[in-house]
């Protein structure tokens, strides 16, 4: 197998039913034969000890790898999605597009950690795998390889694109599961206080859980971190 991808760019897909990237990708191949179709599939990984993080970032962050303290062990390459399409045939190269869905939901893996940064850059590595046909002589059949495992691309992607994608489809929005009690209790909070939506009423419980932590005084922890 001779073939090597490499990421060009990413842009929003603007007339998507859902928040989509478009990966746009480039296949060459040194083969004597030409290549008929790719099934080409891509696990896409996040490599977040490839980047720096500010202070604001690092808070919201915590809940996934721990404090900065912590991070030489927590900060590691996770999955964010998988992707694939067929790539038609073509000889020497082809540029192509890998449409990746995303989605604002933050029980999801991958969308906390994109929430939560600001500026910069996502570090990304694409592992592809699939299946390359080519022409099998004279039969008029297709001879089929497997695409190794070690056919891989890294990218650059700029938050700022991401955060565009989602402020198109959910604008200064995100998505969070809740269970249906609980969205049950907090209608009914919202109604008996007369507070014209959920942020409202989210706002207002989060508002007196501080002014309630901030009259008990330091935790513990905080007065022992404090000494």
């Amino acid at each position: 197998m001779t073939l090597e991808i490499s990421v060009l760019d990413v842009l929003p897909e603007p007339f998507a039913a859902v928040p989509t990237l478009i990966f746009r990708l480039r296949v060459t191949d040194d083969g004597a034969v030409p290549v008929s179709a790719i099934a080409l599939r891509a696990q896409i990984q996040i490599q977040p000890q490839r980047r720096q993080y500010t202070d604001d970032e690092a808070a919201l962050l915590t809940d996934q790898f721990g404090g900065r303290q912590r991070w030489r062990d927590t900060l590691r390459p996770f999955l964010w999605t998988h992707a694939s399409t067929m790539v038609r045939g073509f000889t020497g190269d082809l540029e192509f597009d890998l449409p990746v869905p995303c989605t604002y939901d933050l029980e999801v893996t991958g969308t906390p950690y994109l929430h939560a940064l600001r500026q910069g850059e996502i570090p990304l590595e694409l592992l592809f795998s699939g299946t390359a046909f080519r022409p099998a002589g004279s039969s008029g059949g297709l001879g089929v390889e497997q695409i190794p495992w070690h056919l891989q691309a890294t990218h650059q992607l700029p938050v700022a694109v991401w955060r565009a994608l989602m402020d198109r489809f959910f604008p200064h929005a995100a998505w969070l599961r809740l269970d249906r009690d609980t969205v049950d209790a907090l209608i009914r909070y919202r109604t008996e206080r007369g507070l014209i939506s959920s942020d409202a009423a989210v706002l207002q419980l989060l508002d007196g859980a501080s002014a309630e932590a901030a009259a008990a005084g330091p935790t513990v922890g905080a007065a022992e971190a404090a000494r």
